[in-house]
């Protein structure tokens, strides 16, 4: 059980790269098309955490991560009722609550990710019910309107003979953001954790952790140069919250310099944070 409420601001960028492909327009980094605002999904960020989770804790016990493509996720359930020694098929017509939820503390125990972003594990006939996660990420939005750069670029290699017999090259296209600095917002519900999935303190740090190094770890042709600029985390004294989030998100501004218009490094910008902070509430800068 953890004793604290948490909200936290995250700051990361990227350069000439794509941090979030959109497959509804040809996988182009996604873009408000209003705005011109740069976007990325919570669903890519909590994959990242997942994906830094899995490498470092490398299946120590009690860190599996569910939402993976090792195995299908009804025989992941289904394993749940071997270990438990459950009834197998009994939620087929209907739920058995006793026995769903009971899979779903064995879920909750044994998978990182359920237990901290929670997961829709009712589906096949061994159902381990639904979790509702205590952390929550927002969408992270750009700083500044972001520019998409067409790279057309070229492959000598061929699939099959049809191609090879038109020409020795063909051309792509390579879609990318010379520069963007996002902003995520999150929350860790101490009152929702301490009621249904028993995250540790250890599994906070470890959060943070991933946050702080998961690009690292993550670096493609796509990405290769993302990195963390800031997590500014909102350590709350009581369960509950000592502080509405509205007024602790005004405490990190991020503003241009002067004479800056079109942003292309990090350093183009002013990061200042309001060190005011209401009683009952610490900030952990990281």
């Amino acid at each position: 059980m953890i004793k604290n409420k948490y909200d936290f601001i995250y700051l990361f960028d990227v350069t000439n790269g794509n941090p979030n492909g959109d497959p509804d327009a040809d996988n182009a980094p996604r873009m408000d098309a209003e705005t011109g605002y740069g976007y990325v999904t919570d669903v890519c960020l909590k994959r990242k955490v997942r994906n830094y989770v899995d490498l470092v804790k490398d299946g120590e016990a009690g860190y599996g991560i569910l939402i993976k493509t090792d195995m299908p996720l009804n025989e992941k359930f289904r394993a749940a009722y071997e270990e438990e020694g459950l009834p197998m098929d009994q939620t087929k017509k209907g739920a058995n609550p006793p026995v769903e939820q009971q899979a779903r503390q064995f879920m909750c125990k044994n998978y990182y990710d359920v237990r901290m972003f929670g997961a829709v594990m009712s589906t096949g006939n061994n159902s381990c019910g639904i979790v509702r996660g205590p952390v929550q990420f927002s969408f992270a939005d750009s700083q500044s309107p972001i520019f998409i750069n067409n790279i057309s670029i070229t492959r000598q290699a061929k699939t099959d003979k049809e191609r090879a017999q038109k020409g020795e090259t063909e051309m792509g296209v390579k879609q990318i953001i010379p520069y963007g600095l996002y902003r995520m917002h999150g929350h860790i519900s101490a009152a929702l954790a301490n009621k249904l999935t028993n995250i540790t303190d250890e599994d906070v740090e470890l959060l943070w952790s991933a946050l702080e190094h998961m690009f690292e770890e993550d670096r493609s042709a796509a990405r290769p140069e993302m990195e963390t600029r800031g997590l500014y985390i909102f350590k709350h004294e009581s369960v509950l919250g000592n502080a509405r989030f509205p007024d602790l998100e005004k405490k990190v501004q991020i503003t241009l310099k002067d004479g800056i218009t079109v942003p292309r490094r990090f350093e183009d910008y002013d990061i200042k944070v309001d060190e005011n902070i209401p009683e009952g509430v610490t900030l952990i800068v990281r």
